[in-house]
Order: structure tokens, then C-alpha cells, then sequence
């Protein structure tokens, strides 16, 4: 059986050194991991310049794993802001996006 790769994405040093794997949060405020099961998606939605790195998903599972991490999201396609407090208005310079973390 094939080992599936996801594209998943990283941050990277200046040099380039330094690799992390970069995480995201839920709406419900739970930290995730998100792969893409191909570079054009990732860069659909994080732009042309987010750096990834390729993984199984059970790879992917052991690095989060010590970080407390459960949650894989796999090619998201809806990406909004956080929930607010209920009649809260909604800032007007806010976007829609992957809470970085």
C-alpha cells in the first residue's frame, strides 16, 4: 500500500536553517495541523510563498503528537475568523483566515 504525502506547511529561518512545522487553530480555538494534498492547494490558500515540507500522515501525527496536538485538518477550503461573543460586531478590517500559532 502507498504511502500518501501531504504537502504540509513550514516555517523556515532566514538562513534557512531552522524548520518548524507551522500550526493553525480551529474556530472552536483548538491548535491543528493542516496538509494539502497538493503544492497548488497550499498555495491556493497561504500563498505562493508559504514554504512546505512533505509528509505521511503518520508522520505527520508523531510531530504534533508531544506538542498535545489531535486535530489534522486535510485540503481545508472554508477558512474563517474566530467565532466572537454573540452580538459582537465584526471588525471591518478583519479577514478570514488560519489563526497562525
Amino acid at each position: 500500500m502507498a504511502c500518501v504525502v501531504w504537502h504540509v506547511p513550514v516555517n523556515t529561518t532566514g538562513t534557512g536553517s531552522t524548520t518548524a512545522l507551522r500550526l493553525f487553530r480551529m474556530r472552536d480555538g483548538r491548535r491543528c495541523a493542516i496538509g494539502f494534498s497538493s503544492p497548488e492547494g497550499l498555495a491556493a490558500l497561504l500563498g505562493p510563498e508559504q514554504a512546505y515540507t512533505e509528509l505521511g500522515e503518520a508522520a505527520l501525527r508523531t510531530l504534533i503528537s508531544p506538542l498535545g496536538v489531535d486535530t489534522l485538518v486535510f485540503d481545508p477550503r472554508l477558512v474563517a475568523p474566530p467565532v466572537g461573543t454573540p452580538g459582537a460586531a465584526a471588525s471591518p478590517t478583519s479577514t478570514a483566515h488560519l489563526q497562525h500559532r
